[in-house]
């Protein structure tokens, strides 16, 4: 399958999904094709008719030599200059599917002929999605202005191998597609990583034998927003009517009661991701990026120096879904903790037998929640604010403030990673919950469980959990992630 671009509309978060996520290739089509020619014949006619015109990176040397003007002959020499130095950043390798989101999102600029790239070099750049292997993209040590370091690394063979005219280079490494690739990414995770939490607390819900009121519908109206109704609908589905037997006969511990709500933050938060991810996949980021002309001056239009490189609605994004995961991760430890607690819960203390006559030997369960608190706290960190850096980009003129949002991807999915692990802790013990009281998981979780049982030991076993935990947290994120 080829995800066919002929314009920016095309670009769309459920394209991204194939190429990035199912390996499909995208093929340029005649429309976009024809509109990268003229975006090329627009640039040259503009050097042509106004040899002492300034278009950064252009006629003007990149970064901190823009105010040099270049000669003719110095133009030609830099536009086949590799960009091989500056990729000089290197650590944990992004994930493939995420280079493959950033590829995507390069031609975003191209299409309609904003960035006056060479058709060849918009064709090589598609054409990279069908050619197996993604380039390596740190996902450490992106500290510059734009993305110029990441770009460096992904587009250099392709520079090397092609023969790029006046601002062809440029092209591949200015604009902000890898803000696109990672906030895409992080969009299409989220929406996976909920239904998951969503699934393995109701499972507690059920097990701690909540009373169904703190999922009644009229709720939705009341707290007056969509996600919200979302997560009591979503609850309540997949709760449903319950055993059939007597529940709690007062309200639960406020972990369970803010749960709706908690889970409507994390859906606003996934939205916000998504809505982002949507609208910069279409958005021309490019620096110089062409315009109309505003007189007779300027009859094939002008190029426009601006900050297209610097998405913070990415980072912006990117950070609400760390913060909802380590909220999250909370409350998945407060359940466990509150599981265990028969004072609390009204269950068997510690889940030890239902009643007196079972003697079933039943591992202890109460290190769970203490592992819990560990990828609590650990999210926790992950969750402050991704503010601009305080320290100037490398200290280059005007490199003076740097992109963070790499630094905001790796939080989000360390965050996220710590969740799943939370999550996956608090699934043995509401198996437990119900196990010793004799109780059946809801039917819409019969899957969820048969996944947790397989892995989760017989009762009378005594293995060490973690493991257990590990792999029923790779087994979930089997779930979240497409490799």
């Amino acid at each position: 399958m080829t995800v066919l671009v002929e314009t920016r509309a095309d670009l769309t978060l459920e394209a991204a999904r194939r190429v990035a996520w199912e390996g499909e290739g995208v093929e340029l089509g005649a429309t976009a094709l024809a509109a990268i020619a003229r975006g090329r014949e627009r640039l040259e006619r503009i050097v042509e008719h106004d040899p002492d015109v300034t278009i950064y990176g252009v006629t003007t040397g990149p970064g901190q030599l823009a105010r040099r003007t270049l000669t003719p002959e110095e133009r030609e020499r830099w536009a086949g200059m590799s960009p091989a130095r500056i990729a000089t950043s290197w650590g944990d390798p992004l994930p493939e599917r995420v280079v493959r989101a950033i590829v995507l999102a390069r031609l975003t600029n191209f299409v309609e002929g904003h960035s006056a790239v060479s058709p060849d070099i918009a064709r090589r750049v598609a054409a990279m999605l069908d050619q197996g292997a993604m380039p390596m993209i740190p996902a450490k040590g992106q500290g510059g202005a734009g993305e110029i370091l990441s770009l460096s690394h992904l587009f250099t063979d392709l520079a090397e191998a092609a023969q790029p005219a006046i601002k062809d280079v440029m092209c591949l490494v200015n604009g902000s597609p890898a803000a696109t690739g990672l906030v895409t990414d992080a969009a299409l995770v989220a929406e996976k990583r909920l239904d998951v939490a969503a699934r393995i607390f109701a499972l507690s819900f059920e097990a701690f034998n909540a009373p169904l009121d703190h999922l009644d519908p009229a709720l939705g109206d009341n707290w007056n927003n969509p996600h919200d109704r979302w997560a009591l609908g979503r609850l309540r589905e997949l709760v449903g009517d319950g055993h059939g037997g007597a529940r709690r006969p007062y309200q639960a511990p406020v972990s369970y009661r803010i749960l709706p709500r908690m889970l409507g933050q994390a859906r606003r938060a996934a939205s916000l991701a998504a809505e982002v991810a949507a609208e910069s996949l279409q958005a021309v980021t490019d620096n110089p990026v062409w315009a109309e002309g505003t007189g007779d001056d300027q009859p094939f239009g002008r190029f426009i120096s601006n900050g297209g490189y610097h998405n913070p609605h990415a980072v912006l994004a990117m950070d609400a879904l760390t913060a909802a995961c380590a909220n999250l991760c909370v409350l998945a430890e407060r359940h466990g903790a509150k599981l265990l607690d028969g004072a609390v819960s009204l269950l068997p203390d510690q889940l030890v037998a239902s009643d007196a006559d079972d003697d079933t030997p039943r591992p202890y369960l109460g290190g769970l929640p203490m592992a819990q608190t560990g990828y609590e706290e650990e999210a926790r960190l992950y969750a402050q604010a991704t503010l601009l850096p305080g320290s100037e980009s490398g200290g280059f003129g005007q490199n003076d403030v740097a992109s963070p949002v790499f630094l905001a991807w790796s939080k989000q999915d360390r965050a996220g990673q710590c969740l799943d692990m939370a999550l996956a802790s608090l699934v043995p013990i509401a198996l437990r919950a119900l196990d010793v009281t004799d109780r059946p998981v809801p039917a819409p979780l019969a899957a969820l469980e048969a996944v947790a049982r397989e892995i989760v030991p017989d009762p009378t076993e005594r293995p060490a959990f973690g493991p257990v935990v590990a792999a029923l947290a790779d087994a979930l994120r089997g779930e979240i992630y497409p490799d």
